[in-house]
Formats: C-alpha cells, structure tokens, sequence
C-alpha cells in the first residue's frame, strides 16, 4: 500500500512556485515538513489577497490545524526562526501550538555568516552566488562533525563551551584569511542562550512525530528548498546549494524511510528561471528576457535579486524527473506566456556537434550546450486565473500536453495566476490525492 505522503519540490534551480503550490495542497495533509535548506529559501504566497513570505517555517503554518515540522536537514538560525514566528502572530496566524523543530537539525551561529560573507566578497575567489546567511558553513561543520544541533542547544553549558571554541577557532581563520573583525563570544553566548529557552517549547523528535501521524492514518507533505538543479549531488555544480534538495533528502532529512515517501510532485515553471551565477542553457536575453522577466515578476523572494529567464529545458526536465522519480508535474505561470506568438521550447543538447540528451555534470560541459528548440504556437489569449483545462486555449493545452509527453511525467495541476484559487487540479491527480490524503 501507498504511504500517504507526498514531496514537493522544484524541478529546476528554484522559484517555481513551490509555496504556493505546497499552501493549495496543505489544506490537505495533516502534516508539512521541511527537509533542507535554511532561511536562504523563500516560498511566497498570496491568499485572500495578503502576500506572505515564508523562509524557514513550512507553508502549511497557513492552515489551520496542520502541523509543521523543520526537519533535521534544515540548518537553523534561532533568531531568524523567532522574528519570523512572531510576524506570523502579528499576522493573526497560531504558531505556537503548531510548530516543532527536530532536536537533531543544525544550528547557525554569526561566525557561520561572517565565513560565508567574507568569503564570497574575497578578490579571486569564485563567486557562486550565495544569500551570505552562513548556510554553506553551517553545512561544512555539520559534515567534519564540528556543529551544534539544536538538542545541544538546548543545553547551557554545552552551549557556551561551543561558543568559545567555535569563536576562537572561526575569528583566527577569519583574521587570517580575510581581515575580518572578531566576533565577542561572551555576547553571542548570552543572545542565543535566550533564544535557546523560546525555542524549547517547540523541540521535539520529529522523525518520531511524522512517523505517528502516518501511523495514526494521517497524511505527510515533504516541503522542498531551493530545487533539483541546486542540489549538492545532482545539481549544476558548483553553483549549487549545500543540501540535499532532491527527492532522496526527504528521508535522511526528516528521519523517515524511503518507503514513507508515497509520491514526488515537482513544480515547473511553464518556462525557466535562475537566481545567481552558473550555467542555464537555454536563458533568454534581449527584449524577450525582458518580457519573460516583467511579465512574471521575476525577483527573488528572500534577496530580490533579478532572476534570470529562458526557455523550457526538456532535456533537463527528463534529468529532474529522474532522479526525484516524479510522479506528477505542476507548471507554474503559464498566464506569463499569454502574449507570444511563438513559443520555443528546448527538445535536446547539440555539444561538439552531436546530439544527446544527457545533462553534463560539470560546468565546462553545460558551457558548451547548443540548445535544439521545437517552436510551438502561442495562444495570446488571455489564461489568468482559468481553472478548467478545457477551458484553456487549445494551443495552451497542447503546450502543456507536449511538455507532458516529452517530460516522462503526468500534469497534475496548473497555475495561472499567484492567488490560491487560480489553480486547476486534472482529474487523475485529484483523484490521486484523495487516495493520498484520504
């Protein structure tokens, strides 16, 4: 039998759309968990009219009686995680009851910004586009053994020896390397041993909590950060995120087995989009760039910076679905190709004149991609906020039917707009769902 559980990630390098999708689909589970990443993600969601951004709390906080777990393969900053808990409370929204942080997730602490800051800002260093908010560090001490967890935390004395050992440690790299000033650890011990206690109430064994809510017959949803193409192992390397973005980093960051994962839901964009540096194949530039940029209000939710836009990436799509093992895809914005005549997507890779439609795994190899395109007609018909896939103009659908056939993964949903109700659900995938969520 099915686990009743699902994950929902983004297929490409992130901003698909995922905090809107995961809110739709939240008032159908009893429980959100986030998997990875830190506050450097953000999910944007708009209901009723009210625009929130949500960085570390799961977009499941929006919804009424659904629990919410920050999983342990989440780094942690303490004192981002209580501004942003008590925006919500100024929103009317209840936190308290609702959120738990797993006891074994990670901590970040000011000498992992000051490490992360000082050096992507170093002459010769390559830059690879980081948030600057220590997430990276946080990592690399969690990997050589040398981080605090939040059950450590937890604990005053335990808490304060880090501090001073972390500090010295970190500063004397950070002078050495990069002229940076020291951080007073005496300080930093007393500001996070206070967060420490607001934290507490919210600690728990979350493994242990999901694996009772789908005992009890409950339902799971596994929240992604960043996407497929961002993470450490199967993404665009280096220019990657430092975590397991992927399907796989739903289990080893919540503490449930493999087995536990029902269904892979990724989100696509009906084009494509990338924040930062590295490679994107088939980015637009010029007065279309421009189009796709404007139209879709592409800026970053957490930095604002400008996202780079291009074409659907067949060939990449086909790598993403694979290694999440997708089941069903959600597009993304299709209403922001309303406008075009023609629309071109990208079908498969020309490097060194031959063709394939392998993804390269270094960067030298996806610098080298001449995209191969398949031109389809545009509707220019106005889509926003259509619900009904009949109702869609007949080349939309038929762009939609065409990623769906080339991709290897079923349609499930569609976005045409940013508002909760401006999403069609297909009739297999809701009834899907209902086996899911019961």
């Amino acid at each position: 039998m099915r686990a009743k559980s699902a994950v929902v990630l983004g297929a490409q390098w992130g901003d698909e759309g995922k905090g809107k999708i995961v809110d739709v689909l939240s008032e159908r589970f009893s429980a959100v968990a986030r998997y990875a990443g830190g506050h450097n993600a953000g999910h944007t969601v708009i209901a009723n009219g009210q625009k929130m951004v949500l960085q570390l709390i799961p977009c499941g906080i929006l919804r009424a009686g659904c629990k919410n777990v920050i999983g342990n393969g989440v780094v942690l900053d303490p004192i981002f995680l209580l501004g942003e808990a008590q925006k919500l409370r100024d929103a009317g929204i209840e936190v308290d009851e609702r959120l738990f942080i797993s006891n074994r997730a990670q901590v970040i602490l000011p000498y992992h910004r000051m490490i992360e800051l000082a050096a992507e800002s170093a002459p010769g260093r390559r830059k690879i586009g980081t948030t600057s908010k220590g997430i990276g560090p946080a990592y690399e001490d969690k990997m050589s053994r040398g981080g605090l967890r939040v059950v450590d935390l937890m604990r005053a004395d335990l808490l304060k020896t880090h501090i001073e050992t972390a500090c010295a440690e970190k500063n004397a790299i950070a002078r050495a390397l990069f002229g940076t000033d020291p951080l007073d650890a005496k300080k930093m011990y007393e500001e996070y041993a206070a967060a420490a206690e607001k934290l507490r109430p919210w600690v728990a064994d979350t493994g242990k909590l999901l694996g009772d809510v789908l005992a009890a017959g409950g339902s799971v949803m596994f929240e992604g950060a960043q996407g497929t193409m961002l993470d450490i192992d199967h993404g665009t390397y280096p220019f990657v995120t430092s975590s397991s973005a992927a399907a796989g980093g739903a289990s080893t960051g919540t503490g449930l087995g493999p087995m536990a994962i029902g269904t892979v839901i990724s989100v696509t964009k009906a084009y494509v989009t990338r924040v930062g540096e590295g490679p994107f194949p088939t980015e637009v530039g010029g007065e279309l760039g421009d189009h796709l940029q404007r139209r879709g209000n592409e800026f970053g939710a957490v930095t604002g910076r400008r996202r780079r836009c291009g074409w659907l990436d067949l060939p990449l799509l086909r790598y993403s679905n694979r290694v999440n093992s997708t089941e069903w895809l959600v597009v993304t914005k299709l209403d922001v190709l309303d406008e075009l005549a023609e629309i071109p997507i990208c079908t498969g890779y020309r490097i060194d004149g031959k063709m394939t439609d392998e993804v390269p795994a270094d960067v030298a190899g996806l610098q080298k991609i001449e995209p191969v395109y398949t031109s389809l007609k545009g509707w220019q018909e106005k889509t926003e906020g259509i619900t009904e896939f009949g109702k869609l103009p007949k080349a939309a659908q038929e762009y939609l039917r065409f990623q769906e056939r080339e991709s290897g993964a079923k349609i499930g949903m569609v976005s045409t707009g940013p508002d909760r109700e401006q999403t069609m659900f297909l009739p297999e995938y809701a009834a899907a769902l209902k086996s899911i969520c019961g």
